[in-house]
């Protein structure tokens, strides 16, 4: 290090003077170096800008201490600039000072006074545009938190508003589903390789309450076949079931479960005598297994006819409805607008099984009946004329309109009255027997209005059947008789 005031040189070898320090004054402190420049680079951010961003970053310490670690946690690192807010300091105070007061680097203070020392115009100027920014975004942030969370609680606290036939389908489908049911019907299976013996699913169906003593309306077709009989009601509580009685013509049955009585909530019963077609209608049921679903429709016919599953029977003004109805729905209830039962659903019009929009139901008239009869007697006492007779189709190929009396067994109500069968006389040339053209002087031009006419009638009442013989009609009376005990 070359001291100030020295003065040396070479005798030997002449080298060019380096150029001495400048002495200083006397009495004063020698000056701080200027820094080393910095290297050129490009500018991507004046110190202007830079000033603006720690100015900001302060205010937003300053204003918000406690929050400021959680605010900036979840952002990434930023990169430090090279030209850091120290090195600008440094490169403003290496101006060269007055000899009577020497430069001394500003001390390690807050950022505030860094600044004021430095330009305390262009700071403050800057520090009420930061602040001003600051509250602007604050206040904009506010209220755009404040619309979302008055939305938010807007879509919560507001309901859904349903129209007047919405509301009125969902109060029938609340106060009518206790009253349905769902039967399980299971049979006795032995198992091929270990030769155990078991209760597998057969099929499964609906059913509904019909009074406070346990008793269950549902389809005979449902239970056919049935070793055991299971019923859920709507609180998901089972019971078994014991079969009370059944009726295959009408393909009616009545179930009992042991119950409490506060968990029985019977149906409420309508008529069936004065529906229209267009009426709406609800089917409720447990379709492929998915317990109380509804469907609507409306009622698409009436006095329609299908046959008994059971027996072939006909069964007579049928209601037919466009209410989806699918396996599963068999047995349960058909209501009205008034969530009152008008008929039990038991049967579908589908070549693929599924509903296709033609269902058919019991009429609650005559379930009603039948019903009765089979709580008081166990069955239903129907009465017979004891007669087989022709398919419809084969007496129109005839020409014939009435009932052509096949088989009337001697010791039937029919044979004891003196009915004749048809038969072949010795050279095999078929003679027609007697062809039934009213009873009680009501026609009947089919199967289906002999069957009608049997319905109204009672077992040991008497009847006039009027018969077409060869070329002549006859009038014979006839007492009808209880149809044999089924099984």
């Amino acid at each position: 290090m070359v001291l100030a005031g020295a003065n040396r040189s070479s005798t030997s070898t002449h080298h060019p003077a380096a150029p001495l320090p400048r002495e200083s004054t006397a009495g004063a402190l020698p000056t701080t170096p200027p820094p080393t420049p910095l290297p050129p680079r490009r500018r991507r951010h004046t110190p202007a800008r830079q000033i603006l961003a720690a100015a900001r970053l302060h205010l937003l310490l300053c204003l918000h201490p406690p929050a400021t670690a959680c605010f900036l946690s979840p952002c990434p690192p930023l990169r430090r600039p090279r030209h850091s807010l120290r090195h600008l300091v440094c490169a403003a105070a290496a101006k060269p000072a007055s000899a009577s007061r020497p430069l001394a680097l500003p001390s390690p203070s807050p950022l505030p006074r860094r600044l004021a020392e430095l330009v305390p115009a262009e700071v403050g100027r800057l520090l009420s545009s930061a602040a001003g920014s600051l509250i602007v975004a604050l206040a904009s942030a506010a209220l755009i938190l404040g619309d979302a969370s008055a939305a938010s609680a807007f879509v919560v606290a507001t309901p859904r508003k349903l129209q007047a036939d919405e509301l009125a389908t969902v109060r029938l489908f609340q106060e009518n589903t206790p009253s349905v049911v769902y039967i399980t019907n299971l049979a006795v299976r032995q198992d091929a390789f270990t030769l155990d013996v078991l209760e597998v699913p057969q099929g499964s169906g609906s059913g509904f309450v019909w009074d406070k003593s346990g008793h269950i309306v549902t389809n005979f077709h449902v239970i056919r076949g049935a070793s055991d009989l299971r019923v859920t009601l709507a609180d998901q509580s089972v019971y078994e079931a014991q079969v009370v009685g059944f009726d295959q013509d009408k393909d009616v049955a009545v179930l009992r479960i042991k119950a409490p009585k506060d968990k029985l909530r019977p149906i409420p019963v309508g008529v069936s005598a004065d529906l229209l077609v267009g009426q709406k209608v609800y089917a409720i049921g447990n379709p492929f297994g998915l317990d109380h679903t509804l469907t609507t429709g409306v009622i698409s016919g009436l006095r329609r006819e299908i046959s008994s599953a059971a027996t072939g029977r006909p069964i007579q003004d049928v209601i037919q409805t466009d209410a989806a109805i699918n396996p599963g729905n068999s047995g349960g209830p058909l209501l009205d607008s008034a969530g009152n039962l008008i008929g039990v659903n038991t049967a579908i019009y589908s070549p693929s099984g599924a509903s296709s929009g033609v269902g058919f139901s019991i009429p609650v008239d005559t379930v009603g009946g039948i019903v009765d009869q089979l709580i008081k007697f166990g069955k239903v006492t129907r009465p017979i004329l004891g007669i087989k007779f022709a398919p419809d189709q084969s007496v129109e190929q005839l020409g014939l309109s009435g009932v052509l009396v096949l088989d009337a067994p001697p010791n039937g109500p029919a044979g004891k009255a003196g009915l004749q069968s048809t038969k072949r006389d010795a050279y095999g040339r078929l003679i027609l027997g007697d062809i039934i053209t009213s009873v009680n002087g009501t026609k009947v031009t089919n199967g289906s209005d002999l069957y009608r006419i049997l319905d109204q009638c009672k077992v040991g009442e008497t009847v006039t059947v009027e018969v077409l013989r060869g070329d002549h009609k006859e009038k014979i009376p006839v007492i009808l008789e209880p149809k044999p005990d089924e099984s």
